[in-house]
């Protein structure tokens, strides 16, 4: 007789499934993105995966019947969203192609830890004193991969900080967002946003957009298809298992990450990198489980 798993056990199973899932296609996106690079513009690359992004959305509003606008897209909180979106994508991006993905990627991963500060400052939330070491120690980690005032200190590992601090606050913008705000509007205007991303960078860099080639266009396609199967992934994992149980498998894009810059781009990791990646992965499931207690 095959025993039976209890039913929160499968949920959580299911859901760190799925997260796991959500990671690794987030890390292939990456890749992509810095694939696509080498041949079109940044700006141009984030129009396009912005639009296709958003068409896929409008596309499963339409299906579900939904709107594709309702007033609470006008909120104060959706408009500090999208500034957020802009910021978080358009520097994550340069950075991505601009410094190793390894690296860009283990920096994107303090997101939580600045959540979770940026909770306590602006809704009021209670953080013990735990959980703020826990919080400059994984920020430490992330001074420990950008070595300022070393050699090895590159000034474009802060346009990762920057993105990184951008995702930080639209995911803070998101839970004051109106509850009548499905995911899938979020999704839209999330792609929105990278659209306008897009083209106020290739405004200010002047540059013409290109004609891709065939691997280049495979490469964009593959990005949205990525994109929007890791967000479904990721609101599938949320809403199947308990967050505690979840959440940590978002550490998982880490290893994707290094995984794909080793393999495909030929990238060296560096003890440092080691080190401060071990850092902010502590200090993040530290969180967790402090916020696990303290329920």
């Amino acid at each position: 007789m095959i025993p039976t798993i209890p039913t929160d056990r499968r949920a959580n199973l299911i859901g760190s499934i799925w997260m796991i899932a959500s990671m690794g296609l987030f890390a292939i996106e990456d890749a992509l993105l810095k694939a696509a690079s080498t041949t079109l513009p940044v700006g141009q690359i984030l129009v396009i995966f912005g639009l296709g992004g958003a068409t896929v959305f409008a596309c499963v509003l339409r299906v579900n019947k939904a709107p594709l606008f309702i007033p609470e897209i006008l909120s104060l909180p959706m408009r500090i969203r999208v500034v957020f979106e802009i910021t978080g994508r358009l520097f994550y991006v340069l950075a991505i192609t601009l410094i190793p993905l390894s690296a860009a990627t283990v920096i994107l991963q303090a997101t939580p830890l600045v959540v979770v500060a940026g909770a306590a400052l602006v809704f009021g939330e209670k953080v013990g004193w735990r959980r703020w070491f826990a919080i400059i120690v994984g920020l430490i980690g992330v001074v420990v991969i950008i070595q300022p005032g070393t050699d090895s200190f590159s000034a474009l590992s802060i346009l990762a900080v920057i993105g990184m601090i951008g995702f930080a606050g639209r995911d803070l913008a998101s839970r004051a967002a109106p509850a009548a705000l499905s995911t899938s509007i979020l999704g839209l205007y999330g792609f929105l946003a990278i659209v306008a991303a897009g083209g106020f960078f290739s405004v200010w860099r002047g540059l013409p957009f290109l004609t891709p080639n065939m691997w280049t266009s495979m490469y964009l396609l593959g990005v949205v298809l990525a994109g929007t199967s890791a967000y479904s992934c990721l609101m599938k994992a949320m809403r199947t298992g308990e967050v505690s149980a979840v959440t940590p498998f978002r550490y998982t894009r880490l290893l994707f990450g290094i995984t794909l810059g080793v393999v495909l781009f030929n990238e060296q990791l560096s003890s440092t990198m080691m080190v401060g990646s071990g850092l902010i992965v502590f200090s993040g499931l530290f969180i967790l489980w402090r916020g696990k207690v303290a329920a």
